[in-house]
């Protein structure tokens, strides 16, 4: 199997990158990653073909998807407060840049194309949990882009023939995700500062909800989805339906590392959705042998892994 992963140095890529390896350790992965969030030490002693370069590259991007049997895009800029920062820089990542990998696609004759696409784009619908065919609308320019991203791999499969899928990701964490920026997720940051010794900043009061997903279970899906060329005319949540606090969190991370922690509530951040639950029955019917990891094994692997990269730069 061929594969061209997009942002494939970055924390979803390169977990991708190696759970394909371990299924297959015969595939050809290319990797294309600007490097702008990714990491290239993400992909030490992993058998990638690594390309340093953008999306916004119609030559690099047709020449690497040249030959490949699916291509796997998470390139993007992930953060809506960068988004809300710098609209247009998010813009041109997320939607230009989606167009031009479905383009490129459809120029050098790849079939399949899998984009990540956000569970932000349900934005300010309050229902839960959020079918795939609930009214959007993005609360932020991230989720806007995003919206649009996934809106074109649909509509090129239909006009196209390309078998497209566009997977909404739901907070997705675990080993490898980075922790020391002012865009961080929130998993991270609050275990980086739990083993710091440091409050854990909440912005607003803590009762805001999220759909917890540990990376092994989006990069089975996904992995699952590239092998068989999995299409669909809709969006995919790809989560579980759980619902747990950012309160509930610090508990399972206060549990795992065996103290209480501190805490300290800030003010909502601008853009913000208040409460995030998946409705996985579409998941279900298309992925049935994947399954989740309960988010106190997801967290007690995160920490550990937190622990053992502090131990290593001691």
């Amino acid at each position: 199997m061929k594969l061209l992963i997009t942002g494939g140095a970055g924390f979803i890529g390169s977990n991708l990158a190696k759970f394909a390896l371990r299924h297959d350790p015969g595939a050809e992965i290319r990797v294309l990653d600007d490097l702008s969030t990714g990491d290239i030490r993400n992909l030490d002693g992993v058998d990638v073909e690594f390309t340093h370069g953008t999306i916004l590259d119609t030559e690099v991007l047709a020449g690497l998807a040249s030959g490949v049997d699916s291509i796997i895009h998470l390139a993007a800029i992930p953060s809506v407060p960068r988004s809300i920062k710098d609209p247009r820089k998010t813009h041109d990542a997320n939607t230009t840049g989606t167009l031009n990998v479905l383009e490129a696609a459809r120029a050098v004759g790849v079939d399949h194309v899998v984009v990540a696409s956000s569970s932000s784009v349900y934005g300010s619908n309050p229902v839960l949990p959020k079918r795939e065919d609930a009214w959007t609308r993005p609360m932020s320019p991230y989720a806007a882009s995003k919206l649009l991203a996934e809106a074109y791999t649909i509509a090129y499969g239909y006009s196209y023939g390309l078998k497209t899928l566009a997977f909404r990701f739901f907070n997705v964490y675990g080993p490898g995700q980075a922790a020391g920026h002012s865009y961080a997720a929130v998993i991270p940051q609050f275990i980086d500062h739990a083993l710091r010794g440091e409050a854990l900043p909440v912005n607003g009061d803590g009762t805001q909800t999220r759909d917890f997903t540990f990376v092994d279970s989006v990069c089975g899906a996904i992995y699952s989805a590239a092998v068989r060329k999995v299409a669909s005319e809709s969006p995919v949540n790809l989560a579980y339906g759980s619902n747990t606090s950012l309160n509930e969190l610090i508990n399972v991370i206060a549990n795992s590392l065996g103290r209480q922690l501190e805490v300290e509530f800030r003010e909502p951040r601008v853009g913000d959705v208040y409460a995030s639950q998946a409705d996985g029955a579409l998941l279900a019917d298309l992925f049935p042998d994947v399954h989740a990891v309960s988010l106190e094994d997801g967290v007690q692997a995160t920490v550990r892994w937190f622990e053992s990269l502090n131990a290593s730069r001691a």
